[in-house]
């Protein structure tokens, strides 16, 4: 079991690694090049855009757990009236 995760978790991964080299370096340059104002307004403008999916997806986790644990209660309700 302990292997499967082990190579399911290196496949996974691997199979990302191209995410992580999306830097441009003409964006960068592009970016490097703008004065302090520009660079702090595109940093505000990454988190602005960062905020809704962290936020729908906290909110949903959140979600999922506490249907889980209602579940797991009726659950162990129901078995314990039998």
């Amino acid at each position: 079991m302990k292997l499967r995760l082990l190579t399911s978790g290196l496949l996974l991964l691997l199979w990302s690694a191209p995410a992580f080299s999306q830097g441009c370096a003409m964006c960068y340059s592009s970016a490097a090049g703008t004065s302090k104002e520009g660079q702090r307004a595109m940093n505000r403008a990454v988190m602005v855009l960062l905020a809704p999916p962290v936020g729908f997806m906290t909110i949903g986790i959140g979600m999922a757990f506490r249907y889980g644990k209602k579940r797991d209660e009726q659950h162990q309700s129901e078995s314990d009236s039998v």
